[in-house]
């Protein structure tokens, strides 16, 4: 029995009672929530999982990736990256390991942590056939379906799944170009192993199959964004509007099956363009979970893509993007280290936040409250733990602390705060 149809046969299971409690909400609002495929639970019958709601009416949630390169494989590294990751806040992890030993990476990262973990089975499957064949263009469909199912008996909770691309959308991105090309590399190897071998994605065409693997290892399809475009000229074509209808169909298709379904979005879209793709997803998938990938909102920053991208994580949450996945400062320039992980949950989280006080109102803003209150009576220390960040927050100031212990070195002696607070009362 999956998730989806306990809630539809009326069965408010623990992990709904769990996600309603951390949520504020009925449990009743969850169970419906998923019966009707707006809310996803990750979750395993293989290993215990922090349960996380990501949907309508839920709090936005953080998704940081980890994983090893073709040049940088150290394992250790990884799960410190996991660790920081959920240290920092996320709600979820992606094991993307491209490089050694894929299996034991997957395996130590998902031992690391009780958060959810997504994989994308794609890479391995291609990866093997580059090491055994010699080539992309040589994997064998069986093999995808073989590591999907053997990733999911790992523990892995949800995956990116690339169904959208066919034939017709490939067709579309040949027609009408573009100028930064593909951003998703299962998109990029689908599509090359589709032109060389003049056939249909195995994704697409066995996808009842497909199926068949997640409901009995309860895995949560992620309609992979393999289209996805590269540079921000590129947002909203034809090519990515095409994936975005094989997934509105497909994922119905998931939902009546049983299967939980997340439908993920583009990763560079310019601010005007945000609330267009975010009501068109919404609009034609039933308001399932929409996990958007960042997005970033200009292509001219490097090194500071974790900023761009809480800048369109921040609309894309407040125009009722679910799920955002992190980008850390070494975006387009390197592997990530503990450093750029740990940046690029905060500023996701921080992103998530401000959206979800547009869509919640005072349901979300209770925390802004508490620190506003907090500073207004100078309250330091309740400063610190209301701080999205306590430890930077301290740090900051034990560095550079005040001879009037009451302000701070920005002001010092003509602190406004301290001074209306020695004159009016404002307490409410």
């Amino acid at each position: 029995m999956s998730l989806v149809r306990d809630a539809q046969n009326g069965t408010v299971t623990e992990e709904m009672k769990t996600v309603a409690k951390v949520e504020g909400v009925d449990p009743e609002f969850v169970r419906r929530g998923i019966a009707s495929g707006r809310i996803v639970i990750p979750i395993s019958p293989y290993r215990e999982t922090r349960a996380c709601g990501i949907g309508k009416g839920m709090r936005t949630k953080v998704n940081a990736s980890v994983g090893t390169s073709s040049d940088i494989v150290d394992i250790d590294l990884e799960v410190r990256k996991a660790v920081v990751a959920e240290k920092a806040g996320a709600d979820s992890l992606m094991e993307l390991s491209t490089g050694g030993d894929l299996v034991e990476v997957r395996k130590r990262v998902i031992a690391a942590t009780p958060l959810s973990v997504g994989s994308v089975p794609l890479y391995q499957a291609f990866i093997e056939a580059i090491d055994k064949d010699g080539a992309v263009v040589n994997m064998n469909p069986d093999d995808l379906f073989r590591i999907t199912a053997e990733q999911a008996k790992l523990g892995t909770n949800f995956m990116a799944i690339h169904t959208g691309i066919n034939l017709l959308t490939v067709e579309r991105l040949k027609n009408q170009g573009r100028y930064g090309g593909l951003c998703s590399r299962g998109g990029a190897f689908m599509t090359a192993w589709m032109l060389h071998n003049e056939k249909e994605n195995p994704l697409y065409s066995e996808f009842d199959y497909l199926l068949e693997i997640m409901l009995e290892h309860e895995v949560t399809l992620s309609m992979g964004n393999g289209m996805r475009a590269g540079a921000v000229h590129d947002a909203t074509d034809r090519a990515g509007i095409q994936e975005l209808i094989m997934h509105a169909e497909l994922g119905d298709r998931a939902h009546e099956a049983g299967v939980q379904v997340i439908i993920e979005g583009p990763g560079h879209v310019p601010i005007n363009e945000i609330d267009t793709n975010v009501t068109l997803m919404k609009s034609l998938t039933g308001e399932k979970p929409f996990y958007m990938l960042g997005p970033l909102v200009t292509d001219i920053a490097p090194g500071y893509d974790h900023i761009v991208t809480a800048i369109g994580g921040a609309i894309s949450s407040s125009c009722g993007a679910d799920f955002l996945c992190y980008v850390t400062p070494a975006e387009h320039l390197a592997l990530p280290n503990v450093e750029d992980v740990y940046e690029g949950v905060m500023a996701s989280r921080i992103a998530a936040h401000v959206g979800d006080m547009i869509k919640y109102g005072d349901r979300a803003r209770g925390w802004d409250l508490d620190m506003a209150r907090a500073r207004r009576d100078l309250d330091w220390g309740r400063q610190y733990e209301v701080a999205i960040d306590e430890e930077r927050a301290r740090e900051i100031r034990s560095s550079r602390l005040p001879e009037d212990k009451e302000a701070c070195t920005m002001c010092g002696d003509f602190c406004a705060l301290k001074i209306v607070k020695e004159n009016f009362d404002f307490d409410r």
